[in-house]
């Protein structure tokens, strides 16, 4: 009998255990979101004119892009 009552404490505290355990994991879920959000909401939006490095980068881009549509067409550059 009074292992029966050891053991169900024992499954009691555990459960307890698991329970607070999950809570502030999902605490710490919500606040990572709530993170999340803020950056989002604060992202920089884009402006008409890029700035020089952000031309450089596009410029890269279509060179590229130029390059892989050269080789799917098998031209030889």
């Amino acid at each position: 009998m009074s292992g029966m009552i050891t053991l169900a404490a024992l499954s009691t505290v555990a459960l307890i255990g698991l329970g607070l355990t999950l809570l502030a994991c999902l605490k710490a879920w919500q606040g990572w979101l709530d993170l999340k959000r803020l950056e989002l909401g604060a992202a920089p939006r884009h402006s008409t004119g890029g700035s020089m490095t952000e031309l450089i980068e596009m410029a890269d881009l279509k060179e590229r892009i130029r390059k892989l549509e050269s080789i799917a067409a098998c031209v030889d550059l």
